[in-house]
């Protein structure tokens, strides 16, 4: 079964293949993706490696945790499983505006 590291405080630079090359020290890299916002394409600070092998994801965790990588200090840790919580809607609610109040007041004058 393999393994997932989150990575954080990534170089806006850090490419998927500099963070695979960076990770590859530590043994067989099965993934390695930067997370990019899906409007500008640019790095949102973090990403997550895959180790096929437990004990290298491990080793990864212990080794890298703190190194520097494209000229700042990467954050190397287990990532969490993804909750399974409901995506917040923002569409039209009728709790909010209705009613008056809110933070627009009409003047009465």
């Amino acid at each position: 079964m393999s393994k997932k590291l989150f990575i954080g405080s990534l170089a806006w630079g850090t490419t998927d293949d500099s963070l695979q090359a960076h990770f590859a020290q530590c043994g067989t890299v099965a993934s390695a993706k930067v997370v990019t916002d899906r409007d500008s394409g640019r790095s949102r600070g973090f990403g997550f490696v895959e180790f096929d092998d437990d004990k290298e994801a491990d080793a990864a965790v212990e080794k890298l945790n703190n190194s520097e990588l494209d000229g700042r200090n990467i954050i190397v840790s287990e990532a969490r499983p993804k909750d399974d919580k409901p995506r917040r809607d923002f569409g039209g609610d009728d709790r909010r505006g209705s009613g008056g109040g809110g933070s627009f007041r009409q003047r009465s004058w």
